[in-house]
């Protein structure tokens, strides 16, 4: 099986990084794995989206035309992917940063107030991992406890403190489900 996401949003939102964690889980787990990010110019409050592709098998090319997920931290985000996630996929969106809800009636889609969550655990910066972890308990597209330890392991010595917030903020987030 393989399975295509793309995590947008503005630089700074953690974009990228919650593709990287998302990537390593993946890869840790045995999985053919692909990371492709992809930002503007400006470090923060620039467009930053990546492109994650899963396989149990080798990987023919790392974009993805329409992704089976698609989480959008943004407005502008949600403007631009809404209509290229797959049939019957799913689209997570960050309701604290977006003022509609997605339109199409044939996937599966989440409003998600993840600011605000990550704001009450602490961190407000902590929304991506929200979105995450509503991603990954909808897809399940890999072992329970993968994204967690993927954090465990992979997270840079200077952001380990972080660490359990993030690891709270995923199970906050699995907490959303589809219908």
């Amino acid at each position: 099986m393989q399975s295509e996401v793309i995590i947008s949003g503005f630089g700074g939102q953690g974009t990228l990084y919650a593709g990287q964690v998302y990537a390593y889980a993946a890869m840790d787990e045995g999985k053919h794995v692909t990371w492709i990010p992809s930002y503007g110019p400006e470090m923060r409050g620039g467009t930053a989206n990546c492109t994650v592709v899963i396989s149990d098998e080798e990987i023919g090319s790392p974009s993805a035309l329409h992704p089976r997920a698609v989480i959008a931290l943004n407005l502008p985000s949600l403007d631009k992917y809404e209509s290229m996630v797959a049939p019957g996929g799913f689209l997570i969106v960050n309701e604290s940063m977006v003022n509609r809800e997605p339109t199409r009636d044939d996937i599966h889609w989440l409003m998600i107030p993840a600011n605000t969550i990550a704001r009450d655990l602490g961190n407000e910066r902590a929304a991506n991992m929200v979105l995450l972890g509503a991603l990954e308990a909808n897809m399940k597209a890999l072992p329970e406890g993968s994204l967690e330890r993927a954090l465990e392991a992979h997270t840079a010595e200077r952001l380990q403190k972080f660490i359990n917030l993030n690891i709270e903020a995923l199970h906050r987030g699995a907490e959303y489900r589809v219908d």
